[in-house]
């Protein structure tokens, strides 16, 4: 496999008052081109520092991150980078949403609707391409922000607990429509998550970390097949890998 995203060896520390605190410690991790990697553990493992390292908001304090074997130094169009929360213009339409990031790039008006229109059709709301996003529900809203990621064309979609402010029901429901997009587009992802099952549902590979100082524990690979379906979930072979999740999330021995 190509490595699209290495960790090397990657260290982070931040300074307190009488000492300093690790977030990282020596993480080493590749994530393949065009593979789908959930990344779950405790609170406090460092699992969002990892990915923010890998979209070039933060520095790594040792080691290096590397995007195609060349070291991140900062944001970069190739890597589209999706929060909780939803971080949309209000005063814009989701048209205006997805073409903003477009805007950036320089792109001419038509080229920009062209592609904006694709992303939004993508991710099913070219029926509300015009709707501000104060009429849409949660959902919709993170639908847009996954259309505005699409819409630049990144080789890399970065997603820091994306559905972690959804009603199971719509979480469940953006999962799959998150699935078919990603069978479509066939982009890199790094998915953080805070739910074993989601980890499971959407993922080829789970990383699982450990906390204080933050590493890798634990990678449980995802022997099920895609396209991914509502029998899967309740089948035995899903409830043994979660079950793996779950034991390594939630009885990790404490560090060394």
């Amino acid at each position: 496999m190509t490595a699209k995203i290495s960790f090397r060896e990657v260290v982070k520390t931040y300074p307190m008052k009488d000492t300093t605190f690790t977030a990282l410690d020596r993480v080493s991790l590749d994530v393949a081109d065009q593979e789908f990697v959930t990344v779950v553990g405790p609170s406090g493992c460092g699992k969002s520092t990892l990915l923010n390292m890998a979209a070039g908001l933060a520095e790594p304090t040792a080691g290096e991150v590397l995007v195609d074997g060349v070291p991140v130094t900062g944001p970069g169009p190739d890597r589209g980078v999706i929060f909780q929360q939803y971080a949309l213009f209000p005063w814009l339409t989701v048209r205006g949403n997805v073409e903003f990031g477009l805007k950036l790039t320089g792109l001419p008006a038509e080229e920009r609707r062209r592609r904006a229109e694709q992303a939004i059709e993508l991710v099913g709301l070219s029926d509300f391409a015009d709707a501000l996003p104060k009429t849409l529900s949660g959902g919709m809203r993170q639908r847009c922000a996954i259309a505005r990621a699409y819409a630049v064309d990144p080789q890399v979609l970065l997603m820091d607990e994306p559905f972690g402010a959804l009603d199971a029901l719509t979480r469940v429901q953006m999962q799959d429509q998150l699935l078919r997009t990603w069978s479509r587009m066939r982009r890199t992802v790094m998915f953080i998550t805070h739910d074993v099952d989601e980890a499971v549902y959407l993922a080829g590979r789970v990383v699982v970390m450990a906390s204080r100082p933050g590493r890798v524990h634990t990678i449980v690979d995802v022997d099920l097949p895609y396209p991914r379906t509502e029998e899967m979930r309740f089948s035995p072979e899903f409830g043994r890998i979660r079950n793996a999740v779950w034991h390594s999330v939630y009885h990790q021995a404490p560090a060394a």
